[in-house]
């Protein structure tokens, strides 16, 4: 295994333990999870930017007739990417002392003030830093509601 493949297995693990965590991770972590809301997709295009040239280098280790083990890595690391970016959902889970927000935790103490802007997008402000939620579902937002009002 060279140098090449062996950088790329490191992606490949780190990825499927980032996939791993956001699936399974978020919900053991800091309690049970007393609610959960699907959020909407980010930009989609980078990744498609990522395979593309992951896609280059597949064809040119074909060409050049590189190791077989190079053309399985990077068609792994393309799965990956797609599911990620693709297949995953988004998610915010909701816990007792705070909320998972794009894989980070945030306490409640943190926030300074909740906003609805009308396009219904939920405006949190923390210390230093706002947080733009974006939910696939409106009436997501109305749960969110009342899950601060009746979890104060």
């Amino acid at each position: 295994m060279s140098l090449t493949d062996g950088v790329i297995l490191i992606f490949i693990l780190l990825m499927l333990a980032y996939a791993l965590y956001d699936e399974f991770g978020m919900n053991l972590l800091k309690g049970k999870t007393l609610l959960k809301v699907q959020l909407k997709r980010g930009n989609r295009l980078d990744c498609l930017i990522f395979v593309g040239l992951i896609a280059i280098l597949i064809y040119r280790n074909l060409v050049e007739q590189g190791a077989p083990i190079t053309t399985y890595l990077l068609i792994s690391l393309a799965l990956i990417a797609v599911y990620i970016s693709y297949i995953r959902k988004p998610k915010m889970l909701f816990k007792t002392t705070g909320f998972f927000y794009a894989n980070a935790f945030i306490d409640y103490r943190r926030i300074k003030a909740m906003n609805l802007s009308e396009d219904g997008i939920l405006v949190i402000d923390l210390e230093k830093r706002r947080l733009l939620i974006q939910v696939t579902h409106l009436d997501d937002l109305e749960k969110i509601y009342h899950f601060f009002l009746e979890n104060k």
